[in-house]
């Protein structure tokens, strides 16, 4: 006969196994999955990936609160309300053409997401393409990740001033991304990149949508333009990633359920590496059919790995 632990004996194995164990495994199993040259994996010889950013709820309690924060509002006297929740901020990489995480990286609330970014770029290397929205383009970020030998590709923000420095035969033009004031002293220097300008129209021709891209594929003959704003919309590979793990596998609305910030460290650790477990197990059964991993349904293959695993045995576990 088995026993079932009890919760209170189930919390305090968790407290004795800590966070760390959580995160070397998560370090151990994240990683590419795709084999070389799988469609939307690669693009050109480069491998394709992507970064983004999220929240995840906890529970609200005081010691989550002083440890991670969380969003608040000010009335109309000025007097500040916090949130529902605190919240962890979550930063990961993924693979475009399987959604499988590369690494990822959490912190308070209050930590930006660029800052967060900063840990990730040891990640990346030479042989890949970074695509990444416009909430990361910053000049620091863009040279942590460029000095990497990773080719950039990231929208840009209106608020960026960008000449044009030289106008290439594709309509596309070479520009510079300024260095901070305050870098300059320390011979910090700008930042060649190639600007991309495209409009998205509706089917009655107006536009809805004006897309500023920067990459540091200066050559529009390597890299066509046209084909590095189709590529672009493999970024949002990355968003449905957060969301089928914050959705679909931690449940909408359902708050991490640990009330300590070590038991939430852990907890967190422990829902990116099932989220891996389940992108592997995708991304073997697509290879065994021939199948795109990215048609392989989420929801359904998390409930074959939830599921009964056969008729239980004779024998006793």
């Amino acid at each position: 006969m088995v026993k079932v632990p009890s919760e209170e004996a189930l919390s305090n194995a968790r407290a004795r196994l800590g966070a760390e164990p959580l995160r070397l495994l998560f370090e151990k199993v994240a990683g590419f999955v795709a084999p070389a040259g799988a469609p939307d994996a690669w693009w050109r010889g480069l491998r394709l990936v992507s970064l983004d950013g999220t929240t995840l709820d906890v529970q609200d309690e005081q010691a989550n609160w002083e440890r991670f924060g969380g969003p608040s509002t000010r009335t109309a006297e000025g007097k500040r309300l916090r949130g529902a929740f605190p919240q962890v901020r979550l930063v990961a990489l993924a693979e475009c053409g399987t959604r499988a995480l590369v690494a990822a990286v959490h912190g308070a609330f209050s930590t930006g997401e660029k800052t967060l970014a900063r840990e990730l770029t040891g990640k990346l290397g030479e042989g890949m393409l970074c695509l990444a929205d416009r909430n990361f383009a910053c000049w620091e970020l863009r040279h942590a990740a460029a000095a990497t030998g990773a080719q950039l590709l990231w929208r840009i923000g209106a608020s960026f001033t960008l000449p044009a420095d030289e106008i290439l035969p594709d309509g596309t033009y070479l520009s510079r991304l300024k260095a901070p004031r305050r870098l300059r002293k320390d011979g910090a220097a700008d930042i060649t990149v190639r600007v991309i300008e495209y409009r998205l129209e509706d089917e009655h021709g107006e536009v809805t949508e004006t897309f500023t891209l920067i990459t540091t594929l200066l050559d529009p003959v390597a890299a066509p333009a046209r084909e590095l704003a189709e590529l672009y919309k493999a970024r949002w590979e990355i968003e449905t990633a957060l969301g089928s793990l914050k959705t679909q596998m931690k449940g909408s609305g359902v708050v991490l359920r640990s009330k300590t910030p070590d038991g939430v460290i852990q907890e967190v650790w422990a829902l990116l590496c099932a989220y891996q477990a389940v992108r592997d197990l995708t991304a073997a059964a697509a290879a065994l059919a021939c199948q795109d991993p990215l048609r392989i349904c989420f929801v359904n293959a998390l409930d074959v790995v939830r599921g009964p695993v056969g008729q239980p045995g004779p024998f006793p576990p």
